[in-house]
C-alpha cells in the first residue's frame, strides 16, 4: 500500500484490491473504512482497510482479510472501534479495530452474496440491515448471533439497504427488480413500493434534512428523487452520467446537495434545488467508481474508491464555495 498526495486528492494505492465501498468514521475525523475485493469481486478474497490522513496523504492504520470479496462496510453507531462488512460468501463480519485480526463475530445466513449493510443511526436502537442477491433483507442486532427477522418481497438482487436517519425502525431497499421499497421493522410486510426506474436500481439514500425524501441511482444513468407523501412521479431527475450509477449519497451538511459515482469512472456533485443541477464532475479514476461517502466532520470532504485500486479523499471545489 502506498500513499500519494498529488493535487487536491490524498490517494492510497491498493495493489490487487478493487474498491467497493468507503465510509467515514462517525467518531474520528478523517478515519475511513474501505471494503475491497480481489479480481473485481469475481473470485479471491477481500480486505477491509482502515485509513487515517497524515502529512503524506493517507496512512493505512489496519487491514483485515476475509476469504471472500467484501462489498460494503458500515461503522458502529455506539463504538468507535467496531464495524461490519458483508461479503460474497453470504456472511457479515463484525470487526474491532482495537483487537485481533479475526472478526469478533460472523453472521452467516444469506444464501448468496451480501451487497449492502447499514447500521441504524437513530439513538436507542442498535440494529443492522443487510441486503443480498438472495432477494432478502435481514435485520440483525449485533449482540445476537442470528438474524431477528427476514424481509421478503423483492423479486431480484437487493443492491442497497439504508436506514432512515429520522424514523426509528424504518429502512429503504433498492433492487434489480426496478423498485425502491420502504420497510418498518415493526410491521411484517413492506410499507411502500415505488417502481422507481425501468432499469435495475443499484443505490438509494435518505436525505438527512427531509424525512420524506430519498434518492435512487440506476443502470439507466439517472438519479431520481422521491417524496414518500406522493410517489407517483419523482420530484427531481438528474441526468449526466453515461453508464450505470453505482452509489448515491446525500450531503450531511448541505440540504439540497448530493453526490453520485458511476461505472463511467466519474463522481458527480449535484444541487437538486437548482435548474442547472450539476455542480461538478470529478474525473480522477480510470475504472468503475463504486464507493463514495461524505465526511461527517468536514463540510467539504469526500472519499471515494474504485476498481483502479485507489482510494481518494479530497475537497471538491463545489463544496468549498457556497452551493
Amino acid at each position: 500500500m502506498s500513499a500519494v498526495c498529488g493535487g487536491a486528492a490524498r490517494t492510497l494505492r491498493t495493489p490487487g484490491r478493487h474498491g467497493y465501498a468507503a465510509e467515514f468514521s462517525p467518531y474520528l475525523p478523517g478515519r475511513l473504512a474501505c471494503a475491497t475485493a480481489q479480481h473485481y469481486g469475481i473470485a479471491g478474497c477481500g480486505t477491509l482497510l482502515i485509513l487515517d490522513p497524515d502529512e503524506a496523504g493517507l496512512r493505512l492504520f489496519r487491514s483485515f482479510d476475509w476469504n471472500d470479496g467484501l462489498f460494503d462496510v458500515t461503522w458502529s453507531e455506539n463504538n468507535e472501534h467496531v464495524l461490519i462488512t458483508c461479503s460474497g460468501d453470504g456472511s457479515l463480519q463484525l470487526w474491532d479495530t482495537a483487537k485481533a485480526a479475526e472478526p469478533l463475530q460472523v453472521y452467516k445466513e444469506h444464501a448468496q452474496e451480501v451487497y449492502s449493510v447499514d447500521w441504524s443511526q437513530t439513538r436507542g436502537e442498535q440494529l443492522v440491515v443487510s441486503g443480498s442477491w438472495d432477494q432478502t433483507v435481514k435485520l440483525w442486532d449485533p449482540t445476537v448471533g442470528k438474524s431477528l427477522c427476514t424481509f421478503r418481497g423483492h423479486e431480484s438482487i437487493i443492491y442497497s439497504t439504508i436506514w432512515s436517519p429520522h424514523i426509528p425502525g424504518c429502512f429503504a431497499s433498492a433492487s434489480g427488480d426496478q423498485t425502491l421499497r420502504i420497510w418498518d421493522v415493526k410491521a411484517a410486510g413492506v410499507r411502500i413500493v415505488i417502481p422507481g426506474h425501468q432499469a435495475e436500481i443499484l443505490s438509494c439514500d435518505w436525505c438527512k434534512y427531509n424525512e420524506n425524501l430519498l434518492v435512487t441511482g440506476a443502470v439507466d444513468c439517472s438519479l431520481r428523487g422521491w417524496d414518500l407523501r406522493n410517489v407517483r412521479q419523482p420530484v427531481f431527475e438528474l441526468l449526466g452520467h453515461t453508464y450505470a450509477i453505482r452509489r448515491v449519497k446525500f450531503s450531511p451538511f448541505h440540504a439540497s446537495v448530493l453526490a453520485s459515482c458511476s461505472y463511467d469512472f466519474t463522481v458527480r456533485f449535484w444541487n437538486f434545488s437548482k435548474p442547472d443541477s450539476l455542480l461538478e464532475t470529478v474525473e480522477h479514476h480510470t475504472e468503475f467508481t463504486c464507493g463514495l461517502d461524505f465526511s461527517l466532520q468536514s463540510p467539504t470532504q469526500v472519499a471515494d474508491c474504485s476498481w483502479d485500486e485507489t482510494i481518494k479523499i479530497y475537497d471538491p471545489a463545489c463544496l468549498t464555495i457556497p452551493a
